[in-house]
């Protein structure tokens, strides 16, 4: 292992997290070097993935803080005043509105943020970005840490920050082992227009043999998300627009009229992750690198914006210390603070998904009876308004 350092902290992957981080740390005169497979082109403008990232508070205080909430184009940012869940044929629904709030959150799609992102950290001062590279391989020890890229660069800095996608190569080349749960089913995602009103209110609704999630869009438009098992998705996929429209419409119940497709459609394969360890020795993983979400309670992102403002905060806290950024220390502040957040969202979340994604007809009438005791438990609202307004 080198013990000269090329720079202070090294970032693998430039989503949203990895991004976000990189300009968390803007200003604390630190040398940062920022590791992306893709190129430069592809990252200042992203194309549009169907992803709608719902935000809640905590994380547009977050984005306005790093400078991005303000480069987000207006018309792309929609108010989300209320959110409802529904089961099955059941006309019952558990509504949250967002007190005095005045709404839960915003609506804007992921790779408005990510452009947005991306053009915050052009001229950073101590930032150096190396696109168009991919590491193929990455070693963390007490003395410091050391990436090799494909084209034969090395790099050794004193910390390393992996950032690279649930999947994260990185973390197996660091020996932190993580969960992959692949769980058979698929989401296509795609945005329709409609004539009846969404009224900003977001919907998710599990049935019998589905899970969709009605996202409320400007210009009378709506983001639509339904799971499947994978080979319907596939199936689905391959259809003309007039056919996936017919469907979603069926689908949906009718619930906003008829619906025409008014952008590309994409699937995504659902698969969780969680990372059994979140740091080690001079390194730490961020983002979905750390914890994959399911998606259906839309908080993945806004864990993984928390998760890095947090490492961020540790780690800038050593460096007024004049500690070693990579300290342990901060690297176990982090761990046990993150751990804190994720691990209750991350349970409750599959286990939502467990029971209304249970064919069985017992769990069918648990469904309706926790939708109903949820209602009828101001405590319950109030903690899930608490946590989507602050959290």
């Amino acid at each position: 292992m080198k013990t000269e350092f090329d720079c202070d902290i090294v970032i693998v992957g430039a989503g949203p997290a990895g991004l976000a981080f990189a300009r968390s740390l803007a200003g604390s005169g630190l040398a940062v070097a920022l590791v992306e497979a893709q190129s430069a082109s592809a990252l200042a403008a992203p194309a549009y993935d169907g992803r709608e990232i719902a935000l809640t508070w905590r994380s547009v205080a977050i984005l306005r803080d790093l400078g991005i909430w303000p480069m987000l184009p207006a018309a792309d940012v929609a108010p989300l005043r209320a959110a409802r869940v529904q089961n099955g044929v059941s006309s019952f629904a558990l509504d949250f509105d967002p007190g005095e709030a005045g709404q839960l959150g915003w609506l804007v799609s992921n790779h408005r943020i990510r452009a947005a992102l991306w053009a915050a950290v052009q001229g950073q001062a101590g930032l150096t970005l190396n696109t168009g590279r991919r590491v193929v391989a990455a070693q963390a020890d007490r003395r410091g840490a050391q990436v090799r890229l494909d084209d034969g660069t090395q790099i050794a800095a004193r910390l390393l920050v992996a950032a690279d996608s649930r999947f994260s190569p990185v973390r197996t080349m660091l020996g932190i082992a993580a969960a992959l749960t692949p769980l058979d089913r698929s989401m296509l995602v795609c945005r329709v227009a409609h004539d009846l009103p969404h009224d900003a209110v977001a919907t998710e609704w599990f049935g019998l043999d589905q899970t969709v999630a009605m996202l409320p869009l400007n210009d009378q438009q709506t983001s639509i998300a339904l799971t499947l098992p994978t080979e319907a998705i596939a199936a689905l996929a391959q259809c003309d627009d007039a056919v996936l429209a017919a469907e979603l419409t069926r689908r949906t119940d009718r619930r906003l009229g008829e619906l025409r497709l008014a952008s590309t459609r994409h699937v995504y394969p659902l698969v969780t992750a969680w990372a059994h360890r979140f740091v080690g020795p001079c390194c730490a993983l961020i983002g979905d690198a750390a914890v994959g979400m399911h998606p259906v309670t839309a908080h993945g992102f806004n864990l993984g914006l928390s998760g890095q403002a947090l490492l961020a905060q540790q780690v800038l806290r050593a460096v007024r210390r004049r500690r070693n950024p990579g300290a342990a220390p901060a690297l176990w502040q982090y761990e046990a603070g993150h751990r804190a957040a994720a691990a209750p969202l991350f349970a409750a979340t599959n286990a939502l998904v467990r029971l209304y994604t249970d064919p069985r007809p017992a769990a069918r009438v648990a469904r309706d009876a926790v939708l109903r005791i949820g209602a009828k438990m101001p405590v319950v609202q109030a903690g899930i308004r608490s946590m989507l307004t602050r959290g």
